[in-house]
This record gives structure tokens, C-alpha cells and sequence, in this order.
């Protein structure tokens, strides 16, 4: 088990310094060992007052912790003050541990003043060339460097600026720029990018503590610094998607989000095969068309096709049933996916599908059994849409929800060139779906 140390300041709200850092770690599944250099009365709102404690104090916490039990990485959070930033790097020149994460947290997110103005160059002169990593925000590497950091050349710029003030690497955190949360990390010699999808929502306290916390825990396991940002990154997001709507402001990011991920994913998996069993026990292979059929199912906040589970090699007519030649798995389907996550963006109840087969007899059957059915016609699919592949289904499904308040239960085309006509059968979960096509297959058989 690797010891990670983080040596920050205490949050009364949970959701950002110590706290966030110690949930952080041991939710990845490492040893959290802390020295608190602040207490602060804060919520989700803002921070109300500040008690530092005494930088002979942080001294003896370090000293303590690190002689007995040692550390396999550090980070540095909120240090508030030039003699804390002076004691802290006083002993990392002498405890021997290369991997240190320095986040130069200087303002909450609620815009309070977390690191005085008087430390500012303290910390850059003290702290940073002892770094392995620095990983300041867009706000912070302005002041940092005198740029005003808007743009990816600018992030660029301010990386390489901040660079020359000593860390082996800088991480630029692009997460204040418009679209995809763009972060730029630079050694050096090269610049790596590391994207991710935005998340809308306003719940991301917490979020910066978060990831050095992760990048601390990920560089202790030997990992490059590259691989571990990526893996940093991709935690944070995780975080970001599952954020806890807590209190009146920014709520909190949440570090076990990728547990219960992983929880959702095997849910998820369980309810997809118990809908299977009932297809298969109905023999709906003659619903089963040319392209073969697929049954996909949403995680919770679904936002990419990564996160629709489906079966791989897709569902295959079998005789008068149906076969699969593996277990549902996260990504295995892109096409079901893109229908799942359209609807998802007009109902988020809506989490599964299927396609069958289309002929005027099984729309009649839908129409029998009370379902709400409509159709999209693909001669009208815009040019440019046509040329993306895999698009088609986006925005068929867009075009048939943008004019209705509620999602019907099929939507289906009768083709084009080249292109098999198809029904798309949606529910709110598999066994929702594998319901009405039970129902669907018993009707045609009348």
C-alpha cells in the first residue's frame, strides 16, 4: 500500500482541502497521511473565516508522520502563509521524496483569498523547484506569469513560463475555458494535451484538491507523469459527473464515484442479461433484422457511447430465437448508444433500447397494443449529417423528440440506399424494453 501525505488546509464543508484529499486517496485504494496547515469555517458558499495554525505546529506534524511512517508521494494544497510555504519546503529538502505535487491553491471557489498575497512569490521561489508536478488553474497561472491565460496557446505560453520558475513538469488545468476541459502538461521539451468532455453543473467544489490528490496517489504507484494525469484526469471527470448536489452553492465533487461506476457497470451488466434470458425464452427471432439487433443500457449520467453497456458481436437470430456471443460490456455498441444518449438529453428516465425489425405488420402490432410510434424519414437527413458516419441516428432521434413533450416508445425510418428500414424499440430499463417486444412478437404471431 502506498503512503501519500497531503499537507492542506481543513474544510468544515468536506468537500475540498484534507477531506477531499483523504476521500480521494483511500478511494483509490492507498494510504492517506495528512498535515493540516488551516481550519476554515466554509460551506458550499463561501469560506466565513480562516484559523492558521502555527508554522511550528505544521513542522511537528511533518516531522512526526514522516519519521515514523514516511511517504511514498506529497502533495501541497492551501498554505496561507510565507513562514507555513518556508517550513514545508524546508523539510522537503531533507525527507527524500521526489514525487511532490504542489497545486497552488490561492482562491475558493467562491473567490476567497486562500493564500496571502505576500506568499505568492515565496512560494514560487521556494516551493516550486522542488515539484515534480505544479498544477495551478487558469486564474493562477495568470498571476503566476503575468499572461492573461484564455486560450490553449496562452495555457502554452504560461506552462513554459512557469516552467523556467523550476518544477520538472506543469500542468496548466483548462477547466474555466469554453468546451471540452482541455489541460495542458508540459516537461520541458513537449506539450501533451489531455481532454474531456464538460460536464453542466455548477457542483465542483473540491475539484482541484481532488485531482492533485489523485495525481499524487497515481505518481506513488511509479507511473509516468503523463500516464499519471491521464488517470488523474479521467478520475476527476468521474467526480465532476457524480458531483453531490449539497447545500446552496457549488456541492462538492464526489472521489467514490468511480467505485459506484463500477457498481453500475455490473447492475447494469445483471439487468441486460435477465432481459435477454426473457427474449430468448420468447423466440423473438423472426423481430431480429438483417444488421442483427442490439440491447443497450445507460449508466447513470451517461454522456459518450463508453458509457452505454450492450452486447458485443450484437444479438443474432438463432432459429425461431436468439443468441450472443458475449456478456454486456461498457462501448460495445455506438449505434444503440447514440440512440440511448439522445433521448437521455430529452428524458433521463429513457436509459435503454433495441432495434427490430421494421415492416408495415410490426408497426400495425404497435399501434394495436397502444404504443406511441414514430417515424423519421432519411431523404430528409441534411447533407452534412449524412456524411458523419453514425450520425443518422442522432439526429433522426433529435428530430422525433424536438417535436413531442414525452418519448414514444418506437421510433422507427423505412430505410434508404443501402440502408435497412429499422424500429427502435425505448424503455426506461432493459426489462422495460424486452416488454414491449414480448408483447410486439406474441401480437404478430395472432
Amino acid at each position: 500500500m502506498k503512503r501519500i501525505l497531503t499537507i492542506a488546509a481543513s474544510d468544515s464543508g468536506g468537500g475540498a482541502g484534507i477531506q477531499a484529499d483523504i476521500k480521494t486517496i483511500a478511494s483509490l485504494g492507498e494510504y492517506p497521511l495528512s498535515v493540516i496547515t488551516a481550519l476554515t469555517a466554509q460551506n458550499t458558499l463561501q469560506v466565513k473565516a480562516i484559523h492558521s495554525v502555527p508554522s511550528s505546529f505544521v513542522l511537528e506534524q511533518l516531522e512526526t508522520v514522516l519519521e515514523d511512517i514516511g511517504a511514498d508521494a506529497i502533495k501541497t494544497g492551501m498554505l496561507l502563509q510565507e513562514d507555513i510555504i518556508q517550513t514545508v519546503a524546508g523539510v522537503l529538502h531533507t525527507c527524500n521524496v521526489s514525487r511532490v505535487v504542489v497545486d497552488p491553491v490561492m482562491k475558493s471557489k467562491a473567490g476567497d483569498t486562500l493564500l496571502e498575497q505576500s506568499a505568492i512569490e515565496t512560494l514560487k521561489k521556494e516551493l516550486f523547484p522542488l515539484a515534480l508536478v505544479v498544477t495551478p488553474n487558469l486564474d493562477e497561472a495568470s498571476i503566476f506569469t503575468g499572461i492573461k491565460v484564455n486560450t490553449l496557446d496562452k495555457m502554452k505560453a504560461a506552462a513554459a513560463g512557469i516552467h523556467t520558475m523550476g518544477p520538472k513538469n506543469v500542468l496548466i488545468k483548462g477547466g474555466h475555458l469554453d468546451g471540452d476541459c482541455i489541460d495542458i502538461l508540459y516537461d520541458g521539451r513537449e506539450f501533451t494535451e489531455f481532454s474531456a468532455p464538460r460536464v453542466n453543473t455548477k457542483n465542483t467544489h473540491g475539484t482541484g484538491c481532488a485531482f492533485s490528490a489523485a495525481l499524487a496517489t497515481e505518481l506513488a504507484r511509479g507511473l509516468s507523469v503523463a500516464q499519471a494525469v491521464k488517470n488523474a484526469k479521467e478520475f476527476i471527470t468521474t467526480a465532476i459527473r457524480f458531483a453531490l448536489p449539497l447545500g446552496r452553492g457549488h456541492g462538492p465533487t464526489n472521489p467514490f464515484a468511480h467505485q459506484s461506476r463500477d457498481m453500475q457497470i455490473l447492475y447494469c451488466t445483471v439487468k441486460l442479461k435477465r432481459a435477454f434470458a426473457r427474449l430468448q425464452a420468447a423466440r423473438i427471432g423472426h423481430l431480429i433484422p438483417e444488421v442483427q439487433s442490439n440491447l443497450g443500457y445507460a449508466l447513470l449520467s451517461a454522456i459518450t457511447p463508453e458509457d452505454v453497456l450492450a452486447f458485443p458481436g450484437r444479438l443474432v437470430r438463432l432459429g425461431d430465437t436468439i443468441a450472443h456471443v458475449a456478456d454486456p460490456a461498457a462501448g460495445a455498441s455506438r449505434h444503440i448508444a447514440k440512440v440511448i444518449l439522445t433521448v437521455l438529453k430529452s428524458d433521463n428516465r429513457y436509459r435503454s433500447a433495441m432495434n427490430i425489425a421494421w415492416s408495415p405488420a410490426v408497426i400495425e402490432c404497435c399501434k394495436t397494443l397502444g404504443y406511441s410510434v414514430c417515424e423519421f424519414d432519411r431523404s430528409e437527413e441534411p447533407a452534412d449529417v449524412k456524411e458523419r458516419e453514425g450520425s443518422t441516428l442522432e439526429w433522426g432521434t433529435d428530430k422525433i423528440l424536438s417535436s413531442r413533450d414525452d418519448v414514444p416508445d418506437i421510433i422507427y425510418d423505412r430505410g434508404d440506399a443501402g440502408k435497412e428500414p429499422m424500429s427502435r424499440v425505448l424503455g426506461t430499463d432493459p426489462d422495460d424494453v424486452a416488454e414491449k417486444i414480448i408483447k410486439i412478437a406474441k401480437e404478430l404471431r395472432h
